[in-house]
This record gives structure tokens, sequence and C-alpha cells, in this order.
């Protein structure tokens, strides 16, 4: 293991440690930034957990199985994202169901923690299933307006800034210790999504 990925390990770690402890307020709906609209939805991305955690899975997981597997969930999952967002904005509003936000996570958790063995069409498949999903969410809570496009957008471009750095992250990584490492993230995000999941339960 040379010194240069161990700093870079070890930089990564304490940057995504230091977002994590950082507090904001929470919104119930769209907030505004006073940026613009792109901006919102850029930030809306950045503080909903429950979007963060599955594209994060799904990178990480594209990123173990290969640059191709990477680029093809960093591509498809942000354009499955923007059709869903429109789809969802011209539909009745909706409110994701914890139960399945908690399953999206249980799903991409264990594929990661496993390392499955995911083929091109799998990780398509895969990242529009998500992306549909998730897109529709957003979409829904935006509803039709005049800037419901550009703040779609403005989101979008963070999933694929997210999905572009976790899966250009983890392809670098050589080291097994580094890999087994990514699959524990992994298995982090699935015990979260059994967490939700027995929230959800106990609430419902």
């Amino acid at each position: 293991m040379s010194t240069r990925i161990r700093s870079r390990v070890l930089l990564f770690s304490i940057a995504t440690l230091a977002c994590m402890c950082i507090a904001t307020p929470a919104e119930a709906h769209m907030n505004s930034t006073g940026l613009g609209p792109s901006y919102d939805g850029l930030m809306h991305f950045l503080l909903s957990p429950e979007d963060i955690g599955p594209v994060l899975a799904l990178a990480l997981l594209g990123g173990l199985r290969g640059a191709d597997n990477g680029r093809r969930a960093m591509f498809v999952l942000p354009a499955a994202w923007f059709v869903g967002g429109l789809v969802g904005a011209a539909a009745t509003s909706v409110g994701a169901h914890p139960i399945v936000s908690a399953c999206w996570f249980l799903l991409l958790g264990g594929l990661l923690a496993a390392d499955a063995k995911l083929s091109l069409r799998a990780t398509a498949a895969l990242a529009s299933l998500v992306g549909v999903y998730h897109g529709y969410m957003n979409g829904a809570g935006l509803g039709v307006s005049g800037t419901s496009v550009v703040v779609l957008l403005g989101l979008v471009f963070g999933v694929f800034v997210l999905a572009t750095f976790a899966a250009a992250f983890v392809v670098r990584l050589r080291a097994p210790w580094a890999r087994i490492g990514v699959r524990v993230a992994g298995s982090w995000i699935a015990a979260i999504g059994l967490l939700m999941l027995g929230w959800a339960a106990r609430k419902g």
C-alpha cells in the first residue's frame, strides 16, 4: 500500500466525516437558497439522505465492478432521474413510502456489501430503476411550475457529480483492504435501511 493511496483515503475519510458533522436545519419541503432554482434543486438533493444513500451505494457498486460499470451508473442514473422527475412533476403529488425507501437502502447496500458481480446491463437496469423512482418522487414534490425543470436540472447535476466522484474514487482502488472498506460502507448503508424499515414498521 503506497503512501499516496493512504493519504488519499485518509483525506476522503476526514472530508466525509466533516460533511456528516455539519448540522443543518431540516426542511419538510423544497427550501429556497436565494441563489436561484437550480441551486435550490442541488441543495435539496444534498440535504436528502433518502436520495444520497442509494446514489452513493449504486456509484460505489459500479466502481467496484470497474470503469465500464462505473460510467454506466454515472450516466444512466442522472438521465433516468431527470425522466422520472419530469413524469412526477406532471403527476398528482405523492409522498415516498418509508418502507420503499428502506428497501432501496437494503437492496443497494446489500449488493455493495456482497460485492455482487453485476453485468453492464444489470448495472444499467438498476440505475434506471433507482433514477426513475427517486426522480418521480422528487418531481411529484415539485409539481408543475415555471421553474420545475430548472430545479430538477440542479438536482440531477448533484446526482451526476456525486455518482461521478464516488465511482471514480473506487475504480482507482487496487488494495484489497481498501475495497473491503468500500464493502463495509455498503453494510452500513444496508444497516441504515434495516433501521429505517424497523422505524417504518413501528410507526405503521
